[in-house]
């Protein structure tokens, strides 16, 4: 099956509202699509399960094949049709991702002012040399454009090795990385819990829930690790005592959790409970980090322009001064 690039929160939040709304108002599948509008990117993909869905293929399938839902979620839409109806799942999935839209818009727009401001700092920091006749116009124009490609080619790089290192085996250097590696790991094992309690709530057996919840794992290591868990568990373990002894497992509040939901039959509830408090604390860094960021942003903006002004083009004194 060819691979398809993933599409935005926003446009995933919009689709599966979307089916919510009409699972909820019991129109059939195939009608549903025909009326349903998403943006381009997702148009189109909408289409093809459209006609996937009228040579009567199967929905979670269609829906994988066209690119149109991810393999966890056509897995969580198969196990809730079997189950009866997907309203309360696509409804889950609407809530899901509408909370990450929100947290990246809320990043963006933080960080627009922090950008401009930097953009016209590149602008204005050489302009006294260049008005003094220290600096030529190649000069000028060279320095504003190449922290731009310095930054676009860090980007870029970040994104390829963000994407190559997915589905490595091996730690990511994202565990490295100062302040952000305790809340990546944490976000691993968010994931993976909520996608473990999403499959048991749609009635998917353990067995069958743990590979798909592995596969929302994005580091190797922990992926390794978390993979024990299922060993253990064939050999008749419950999920409480699978999970003990499990490397980056520290937090007993989700093996406490795993207990009470394992003796009271609630084991799902439980497991999304956990993870909505996770949840909470992860979008509390993020928030945090969205407000001091641009603060940060604008100091260092502010020193390197005074800098500049004050000795007569800084780093711009560096570049070629040719015309």
């Amino acid at each position: 099956m060819r691979a398809h690039k993933s599409l935005s929160f926003s446009i995933r939040a919009d689709l599966y509202a979307q089916l919510a709304q009409m699972e909820m108002a019991g129109l059939p599948f195939a009608q549903a699509l025909s009326v349903m509008s998403l943006p381009p990117p997702a148009q189109v993909r909408l289409e093809v399960m459209q006609q996937l869905v009228k040579k009567g293929g199967d929905v979670a399938a269609a829906g994988e094949r066209s690119g149109l839902f991810t393999s966890l979620e056509a897995r969580l839409i198969r196990a809730s049709l079997n189950a009866g109806s997907p309203a309360n799942m696509y409804r889950r999935l609407a809530d899901y991702y509408t909370d990450r839209a929100a947290q990246l818009a809320t990043m963006k727009s933080r960080m627009a002012l922090p950008a401009f401001m930097f953009m016209a700092a590149l602008v204005i920091q050489p302009l006294p040399a260049l008005v003094g006749g220290s600096l030529g116009i190649g000069g000028y124009l060279w320095g504003v454009l190449r922290p731009m490609l310095l930054i676009a080619a860090a980007i870029y790089g970040l994104r390829l090795l963000a994407g190559s290192e997915k589905k490595a085996s091996g730690k990511s250097f994202y565990q490295s990385v100062p302040i952000y590696a305790p809340i990546f790991v944490r976000r691993n094992l968010r994931d993976f819990f909520e996608s473990l309690g999403l499959m048991l709530e749609a009635g998917v057996s353990m067995l069958d829930a743990l590979p798909a919840a592995l596969d929302t794992v994005e580091d190797g290591d922990i992926r390794r690790a978390l993979a024990k868990i299922r060993v253990r568990i064939e050999k008749g373990a419950p999920l409480a005592v699978a999970l003990s002894g499990i490397s980056y497992i520290h937090d007993e509040r989700v093996i406490q959790f795993t207990q009470t939901g394992e003796a009271s039959g609630t084991l799902p509830e439980m497991l999304l409970r956990h993870t909505k408090l996770e949840t909470d604390i992860i979008n509390s860094f993020f928030e945090q980090l969205a407000a001091w960021m641009p603060r940060i942003i604008y100091a260092a903006v502010a020193l390197w322009i005074a800098y500049g002004l004050l000795t007569g083009g800084g780093m711009m004194s560096r570049m070629p001064n040719n015309v």
